[in-house]
């Protein structure tokens, strides 16, 4: 019996988490923001720093252009989305609801990883279709992008967390702060080209674990082990979450 409810208590969570996330997905799609910091950013990165490189080939491009996808738009749509709902107060309503605020947060967390996965689809399909790359591990790379949009999404949840009523006040620090982690992480340079302290520093972001697990899957050889990198994944999923969850709790009581 008690397996059965906690198997119970389970399920009903994650379809509560569904079902905010489906009316989510319904309603903040197309929204400006996630297609101009989500979709349009990461496509204009990729290719302001990837011209007149003789080093670049098409596998590696696809790789870099998925890995940046990913970590943009996953975690775009939570700020956009925590910031829009506590302006017109529907995240009040939403507390009126017999759900936890784990459950609320995952829902939203679920959204920037649909919407992530939807975008990433295409320049991996792109690179299938016209420039016929191999792919050494589709499974591995299944994996690779649904645990990357997870954790990133929950990075955007966290970002959102923080007190404010203006998409442009959180999107444009949380912009700087995932460049940073985009220089890092080994997609322009390689890890083993950054000096040892900045090599060092690379381990704290959850993109060098997702872009070495896309390099692993996509071409079979990574900078560290694959397991690493997929255990990191969830393991940053569950400490954003955290974050947003207490950061959340705090914010609330100051009365936002």
């Amino acid at each position: 019996m008690k397996k059965m409810s906690l198997w119970s208590r389970t399920a009903g969570g994650f379809g509560q988490a569904w079902a905010i996330a489906s009316k989510d997905l319904r309603t903040y799609y197309f929204n400006p923001p996630m297609l101009m910091f989500g979709l349009i950013m990461p496509v204009l990165l990729f290719f302001s720093f990837s011209m007149r490189r003789a080093d670049l080939t098409r596998e590696m491009g696809i790789m870099h252009l998925l890995s940046m996808t990913l970590f943009f738009t996953s975690s775009t749509a939570g700020p956009v989305i925590l910031i829009l709902e506590r302006r017109t107060r529907t995240l009040d309503r939403l507390m009126t609801a017999p759900l936890s605020m784990s459950c609320l947060l995952f829902g939203k967390t679920l959204v920037g990883v649909v919407f992530a996965v939807g975008v990433a689809l295409v320049p991996l399909i792109i690179g299938l279709a016209f420039f016929h790359i191999q792919i050494h591990n589709p499974a591995l790379l299944g994996a690779a992008i649904v645990l990357a949009a997870m954790s990133f999404s929950a990075l955007g949840i966290w970002f959102g967390s923080f007190p404010a009523k203006s998409v442009g006040t959180v999107m444009m620090p949380s912009t700087l702060i995932r460049w940073p982690l985009l220089f890092i992480s080994g997609i322009f340079i390689p890890l083993g080209n950054l000096p040892g302290w900045l090599r060092g520093v690379s381990y704290i972001s959850p993109l060098t674990y997702a872009h070495d697990a896309v390099k692993h899957a996509i071409s079979g050889s990574g900078t560290q082990p694959v397991v690493l990198d997929m255990l990191m994944l969830p393991a940053f999923l569950l400490l954003f979450l955290f974050l947003a969850v207490r950061l959340y709790r705090r914010v609330r009581k100051l009365g936002y």
